[in-house]
């Protein structure tokens, strides 16, 4: 198997990083486990944009190597992203040990190489899935969020406030529309002084 490496990440610099740093090097030396190098950041877990993250997961981990959190959290905040990052990782043969989920701690030492990389990227994928079902609900409950926020707004008759922008008739309209009841011009020339397509000119009319 390749090397062991860990990550952090608190959210602000008023956060402390010790904690997450201790359980990854507590569990490493618990296991006998030997930590080539913890990588932190102290950044917003909303995307992957942060210098050694970025450090770690392009020019660090190989095939065969594994990266320990303390929980996923750490890793990022949203889900659809976290996901894409675990088939990532799956991907270049990468290990993820989470050391709140337990299923992902398992001792393969003692397998040979190929049962160890089959046994690593069964677990991977029951991570991928496992996300990819929260990701998904994720959505959905966004989705419903919206779905609720617009039939309420309908109830309270404010569905004005949602879609396009209200199109405000011309500054000229009212003048121009005089003109056009007393009959001194026709439609055409309304909608040329108006500047308003036909459709507009007429919707417009029964406001």
């Amino acid at each position: 198997m390749g090397n062991y490496y860990g990550y952090h990440r608190t959210s602000t610099t008023q956060q402390h990083l010790d904690r997450g740093i201790k359980e990854i090097t507590d569990f490493c030396e618990i296991n006998e486990i030997k930590l080539e190098r913890i990588y932190t950041d102290q950044l917003t877990g909303k995307n992957f944009n942060r210098p050694r993250y970025t450090v770690l997961s392009n020019d660090i981990l190989r095939d065969g190597d594994t990266l320990i959190i303390s929980e996923v959290d750490r890793l990022g905040r949203n889900k659809k992203a976290i996901l894409e990052e675990l088939r990532c990782f799956n991907n270049k043969g990468v290990r993820i040990m989470i050391l709140e989920l337990p299923t992902t701690l398992q001792d393969f030492s003692k397998l040979d190489n190929s049962m160890a990389k089959m046994l690593m990227e069964t677990i991977n994928n029951m991570l991928i899935e496992l996300y990819a079902a929260m990701a998904q609900a994720e959505i959905e409950k966004k989705e419903k969020r919206q779905r609720e926020g617009i039939d309420a707004k309908k109830a309270r008759g404010e569905w004005e406030d949602y879609g396009r922008p209200k199109i405000k008739k011309p500054e000229n309209w009212d003048d121009v529309i005089i003109k056009w009841n007393k009959g001194e011009i026709r439609s055409v020339e309304a909608m040329k002084l108006t500047r308003v397509k036909k459709s507009t000119f007429y919707k417009f009319l029964k406001l």
